[in-house]
């Protein structure tokens, strides 16, 4: 004969049984209140000599049901698998319901006394109760079963977003820093260039320029790991940077920093200005003969946000033909995913000759 397997529910995960779970507040409360409720309507027919009886046994049917649904709720730890653990407590605390009451009314009959099945009264009031709790306590029993499987299903679509928010949270951050990175090298080795090209052409200024840079890379570098920056850091790399540029070209740069009040303490993605301000000298300044100047200004504006600005009077767009390079780019997605679409990139000509870039964004205190 071939053999035959029975398969089994998994258990509930727990390995202990939760005695708390089984008379939780919510559960209480809910069975005490339809407890009132039933020896409120049965009061109407009922013996007034006999009404504090009946709340006592209303409430003793009430505690044993919630008792079965508790105790099948987490026993038998597994199941045949074609036995749903719902549909044994709602079995069972219809099947409780009659061997309750009938306990009841047995143990309270007087020695002595016929059984109350003799009596017309009792057996009434028996069947009363036995038929009422045997079609109300699966109902209550199906209700509350699937309240929780709602209030599961919400806690995991709950957990669900929370989980799907943290990693996009980490995909943003690891986005940031990737963007970051690929600007570092770039701003590194064009400063680097710059120095070099002063050693190679034996110019005096040359060790005052590498132990400016030295000084300048040793406050600079640590902050370039950031995730942010606030706006008065990056300045000070700005007016660092600008510095260390004119004392490369003192009679072709010129700069100056227009800084309002309050900004300061604002979150900055780093090396926003900076990039702005090096594609300046790059793009601008130096392919200029007679070199230039280069503004830097940040305000707040009455619409919560904050501009900075970057003007140069190098050579301008249509001499060198640039529009939006790498840096500018890179620096557009960055802004992209800081701040959505609440930040803007905005590249304009000046005249006679040079270039205006416009950054605003929401005002994000640190």
């Amino acid at each position: 004969m071939p053999s035959s397997t029975t398969t089994f529910e998994a258990a509930p995960t727990s390995t202990s049984f939760n005695w708390r779970a089984l008379f939780g507040w919510r559960r209480v409360r809910t069975v005490a209140i339809i407890c009132v409720l039933m020896s409120l309507l049965f009061s109407v027919n009922w013996n007034p000599q006999a009404y504090e009886r009946l709340v006592m046994r209303v409430f003793g049917i009430g505690l044993v049901v919630l008792l079965a649904f508790g105790v099948f709720e987490q026993w038998p730890r597994r199941l045949p698998k074609w036995l749903a653990r719902w549909a044994l407590q709602v079995a069972a605390v219809g099947v409780v319901v009659p061997i309750t009451v009938f306990f009841i009314y047995k143990l309270s009959t007087p020695a002595g006394a016929p059984v109350f099945w003799a009596n017309t009264d009792r057996l009434n009031g028996f069947m009363t109760l036995t038929f009422s709790g045997m079609l109300l306590a699966p109902w209550v029993a199906l209700t509350a079963l699937l309240r929780q499987r709602e209030a599961k299903v919400e806690e995991q679509a709950i957990d669900f977003e929370l989980e799907r928010s943290e990693m996009a949270r980490q995909a943003l951050d690891a986005r940031m820093r990737l963007l970051t990175a690929q600007a570092q090298p770039h701003f590194l080795f064009n400063t680097l260039a710059n120095v070099q090209a002063l050693v190679e052409a034996g110019s005096p200024r040359a060790p005052q320029l590498l132990q400016s840079l030295t000084s300048y890379l040793r406050a600079a570098v640590p902050r370039l790991d950031g995730s942010a920056n606030t706006l008065g850091q990056e300045l000070e790399l700005v007016r660092a940077y600008l510095e260390l540029m004119q004392m490369r070209m003192p009679d072709r740069l010129a700069f100056d920093l227009h800084i309002a009040s309050g900004v300061h303490l604002l979150r900055c993605p780093p090396m926003t200005l900076l990039t702005l301000v090096e594609n300046a000298v790059q793009h601008g300044i130096d392919p200029s003969e007679e070199g230039g100047r280069i503004d830097v200004s940040a305000e707040l504006l009455n619409s919560g946000q904050c501009r900075l600005t970057v003007t140069d009077t190098g050579v301008g767009l249509q001499a060198t033909g640039r529009g939006l390079g790498t840096g500018l780019a890179a620096l557009r997605e960055r802004l992209h995913w800081a701040y959505g679409g609440s930040a803007t990139l905005d590249l304009s000509e000046v005249e006679p000759h040079g270039v205006r870039v416009r950054i605003e964004f929401s005002i994000e205190p640190i």
